[in-house]
Order: C-alpha cells, then sequence, then structure tokens
C-alpha cells in the first residue's frame, strides 16, 4: 500500500485472542494503537476535520481547537500538521507530559487549566476556556468531540464494520466510555446487523457519565465529570463501573502474563469483563483496546505514582 499523508499510517484490524486467564474460550482484543498517533482517536480526529473541511474550514483562514486528556489531542496536532492547521489543545493536569510533548513535538499549542470543575474533574473548565476563546477569534473552530456526530459516525462507519467483517457471530462487546463516541458509534451499529449481541459500556468509578456520583479520578481515557450531549445509552444492554485501582492492576497483568503493553482504558474494559459473571465459556466476546501503554509510563506504570495515588504496589 502507498500513502501520500502522515494521517493514513494506519494498520489492518487486528484482533488479539487471549487464549487464557479469563476462562473464555474466544475472547478477543481489538487492537486500535496501530496508527501514526497510537489510539483509535486517529479515525476521531480525521473524522472531525473532514467535517469541519465540509462545512468550508481551510488552513488558510481557520485554527482549530479542541480540549483533551491526550490521545485526541495527539491525533489531532498530526491530522492538523499533515493539513496545515494551526492546533491548540486545552489540557488538564491528568494529561501525562509524554502526550503533551509528543502533540508539541507536532506543532501544537497547550493550554492547561488547573481549576477543577463543581464535580472535581476539569472537562468543565476546559470547555469553558474553549468557548471564551472562540467568541473572541471568529476565525477559531473547535472541533467539539462531545457534540459533533462526527465522532460516533466513524465508530459506526469504520470500527463497527471491523469487528463484524471480522467474526460470524458476536456474543457480547465491551467498549469503554469516555466522550461516548465510540460507543455510541459501534453500539448502533452492532444493534443494526447484530441485535442478539450484548453491548456492555465501561465506565470509570467517579465519572459522572451515566449518573454516578463524583470522585477524583487520575487516569485519562474513560470517564468525564460532565456527561457529552453525544452520549446515548438506548443500544447499551449494561454499564460496568471499574475502580482506577483494579484496572491498573489489569494492566500489569496484560503486561506480566501476554507482554501485552496496555493503556488505562484497556485495563478498565478487560477488568469489565473479568468481573462480569455468567458469560459462556465458547461464548464470542469482543474487547476495544483504545491505545497501548507509552502514554501511561509516567503514571499507571510508575511504582511511585501508582503508591501516590492509590496506595498500592505495582
Amino acid at each position: 500500500m502507498i500513502i501520500n499523508k502522515i494521517e493514513e499510517l494506519r494498520s489492518h484490524p487486528l484482533f488479539f485472542h487471549l487464549e487464557r486467564h479469563f476462562g473464555l474460550s474466544n475472547l478477543f482484543l481489538k487492537i486500535e494503537g496501530l496508527n501514526i498517533a497510537g489510539s483509535i482517536k486517529i479515525k476521531t480526529a480525521l473524522s472531525l476535520m473532514d467535517q469541519l473541511e465540509r462545512e468550508g474550514a481551510s488552513p488558510s483562514k481557520n485554527k482549530i481547537i479542541e480540549s483533551s486528556s491526550g490521545n485526541l489531542g495527539i491525533a489531532l496536532s498530526i491530522v492538523c500538521k499533515s493539513r496545515g492547521y494551526t492546533f491548540t489543545c486545552v489540557t488538564d493536569p491528568n494529561t501525562s507530559p509524554y502526550s503533551e510533548r509528543l502533540m508539541r513535538i507536532y506543532g501544537a499549542n497547550i493550554l492547561k487549566v488547573s481549576k477543577k470543575d463543581k464535580q472535581g474533574g476539569y472537562l468543565e473548565t476546559r470547555i469553558s476556556l474553549i468557548e471564551e476563546m472562540i467568541t473572541k477569534d471568529t476565525n477559531l473552530i473547535w472541533t467539539n468531540q462531545y457534540s459533533s456526530l462526527a465522532n460516533p459516525l466513524i465508530h459506526y462507519e469504520e470500527t463497527a464494520k471491523e469487528i463484524l467483517n471480522q467474526f460470524e457471530k458476536v456474543d457480547y462487546l465491551f467498549i469503554g466510555a469516555g466522550t461516548t463516541g465510540t460507543l455510541v458509534g459501534c453500539a448502533k451499529r452492532i444493534k443494526e446487523v447484530s441485535p442478539q449481541t450484548r453491548v456492555f459500556a465501561v465506565d470509570s468509578e467517579g465519572s459522572v457519565t451515566f449518573g454516578g456520583q463524583p470522585s477524583p479520578r487520575f487516569i485519562p481515557g474513560l470517564g468525564t465529570s460532565k456527561r457529552p450531549p453525544i452520549c446515548d445509552t438506548k443500544n447499551v444492554d449494561e454499564i460496568i463501573v471499574i475502580k482506577e485501582s483494579n484496572a491498573i492492576q489489569m494492566c500489569h497483568f496484560m503486561l506480566d502474563q501476554y507482554g501485552l503493553f496496555l493503556g488505562g482504558s484497556t485495563g478498565s474494559v478487560l477488568q469489565a469483563v473479568r468481573e462480569k459473571k455468567n458469560i459462556p465459556k465458547d461464548a464470542c466476546v469482543v474487547a476495544i483496546s483504545p491505545d497501548f501503554g507509552e502514554k501511561y509510563i509516567d503514571t499507571i506504570y510508575n511504582p511511585i505514582w501508582v503508591k501516590e495515588k492509590f496506595n498500592m504496589g505495582i
């Protein structure tokens, strides 16, 4: 395959067969981190930017801004670099130094908020800053991953289709919920084509996305302190809430047992598979892995950080 843009550096759909330790014969981890951005968010970034350009955006007159705790910021940095846009990412203290450095390498401007919102997170603070900035600068465009239907659309058109093309029958599908774009898009298509598939949304303890009680969260990727407007649970069968400490333990377990160096969201999703009772051993189970672990070297793979935040060893 010959490509012409860095944003096209993406792998074919890959599913890692987890044959041991979960008590399931057919558990498959959908690997989404093998692309130029290192995460599933390359799909989201491309879809968001394509939508803006269909609406008339161009690098000669517009600048791009988005709120992100890491992965989408990296992906948008790359896509904007490829297409000639200036990009600003609004982050917070939970964004890893690795992610910030990578965004800057691709030319992004970083604005980091430090004031927590009323739910104890930073999302409302980040969004308020963006709303203020786009009011003052009419050439500044917000991709708005939280509201844009281009977010779930790409997962309806691509991610869910890749799963359905790979497996004749999917009995259970586990999807982490951040902005809920992947969840909403995949769940919609899966239920249209395979209504018998049970879809599980995986959230972090402390997230308010599905009505939970807010509490401090330290791992970016899953959960929000403000329910995203695109969130829609009509195609979701069950919501599973995972403690961040258990997600960390699962990440280390996967590294020890499989050599898979995975991100925090994947740890949460696989922990949800482990905690879900009564899945038949021969059922076809698919879990989506959004990224790998390199962005978490300073956090969930750092014994000092884990001890400080969760008072546990790894």
